[in-house]
């Protein structure tokens, strides 16, 4: 089976595996479990950043950064798409009791201007206070768009004058780092949070992680373990997330370049309406004509390759590790004959 639905369907290499199995292990709670201080450390100094929590999901260390950041009344700025919106169970009301202000943007992107527009007059005891800002790099319902960085920095010139902070849901941060060229610095000198997630292209099986300052990340382990995420010998999942940082992130150039062929041969079929523009490893389509979503991805299923219908008349393709070319050439030939 091709499983297109998403980049968490992946399984671990044997290499992943035999690290997770050598792993040294403490109870993490305690702070003493030595590969998971090894994978904290190891990503806050890859971001520039002072301290990092090793965490279970990219929902978690968004909700858990969000309650740091905010208190229940303050509102968030984020585009209508963004995944704390759309795909977290309402966590920003349950979680955290904010609110939120919506930016109708640019496949999942935003704009300083929008967010400035969108700041209410903190003087209007009427108003939610405006307090956060979260951008999404890249953005999944986007079709995998990535932010111009110029753009981030124009949008962090509007939080500092007007005493916002910002936070980046980086679940695939990483396959922005590799399709723009810049660095995980560049990200870490910008943002007071950042989420990434590490079972998604880069293809641990769990886990995500959060990096901010000593003092919102030492927050940040409490409110973990309010919300149930403490772990204990963690260092098994850690170790596979380190492995996943060393040997898995420049590798992400194949999954886009497969994910080109596809909106390629997409491209062509009578069926298939706007395609979003393909930055990374995400594909999601306009399905007309002849076909729904639904009965197309169930075509799709007949011939062993498995896809998502995210909408009524939208399907989405992820590549990931686990597609090799051989595989895209073979849905290549189904979407052919289709």
């Amino acid at each position: 089976m091709i499983d297109l639905r998403s980049d968490t369907v992946t399984k671990p290499t044997p290499g992943m595996l035999n690290a997770m199995m050598h792993a040294k292990v403490g109870d993490d709670v305690f702070r003493e479990d030595p590969t998971v201080n090894e994978l904290e450390l190891k990503i806050a100094t890859l971001f520039g950043m002072e301290a990092a929590v090793f965490c279970l999901s990219g929902t978690m260390t968004n909700q858990i950064a969000i309650k740091c950041h905010t208190q229940p009344g303050d509102e968030i700025i984020c585009d209508r798409l963004s995944h704390i919106y759309q795909y977290e169970g309402g966590g920003i009301a349950f979680n955290s009791g904010c609110s939120v202000n919506l930016i109708d943007g640019n496949y999942g992107r935003i704009t300083a201007d929008q967010v400035e527009a969108c700041i209410n007059n903190r003087n209007d005891l009427h108003k939610a206070y405006s307090k956060l800002v979260s951008l999404e790099n890249t953005a999944n319902r986007g079709g995998g768009s990535c932010y111009n960085f110029e753009d981030i920095k124009s949008i962090k010139k509007i939080c500092d004058a007007n005493n916002l902070l910002l936070h980046l849901d980086g679940a695939r941060l990483f396959n922005a780092i590799v399709a723009t060229g810049n660095s995980p610095k560049d990200y870490g000198e910008i943002f007071d949070s950042i989420s990434i997630c590490i079972s998604k292209g880069l293809g641990a099986p769990v886990g995500s992680l959060l990096i901010g300052t000593k003092d919102f990340i030492a927050k940040a382990r409490r409110i973990r373990k309010v919300f149930g995420g403490g772990m204990r010998q963690a260092g098994y999942l850690a170790a596979a997330c380190i492995y996943a940082l060393d040997n898995n992130i420049e590798r992400l150039k194949d999954d886009h370049e497969h994910a080109q062929k596809l909106a390629a041969a997409l491209q062509q079929k009578d069926f298939v309406g706007k395609i979003f523009p393909v930055e990374t490893n995400i594909v999601i389509f306009e399905v007309k004509g002849r076909f729904t979503a639904e009965t197309l991805s169930a075509h799709f299923k007949k011939n062993n390759i498995l896809v998502i219908a995210i909408s009524k008349m939208h399907v989405r393709m992820v590549t990931h590790l686990d597609i090799n070319s051989a595989m895209i050439d073979e849905t290549v030939e189904v979407i052919n004959h289709l």
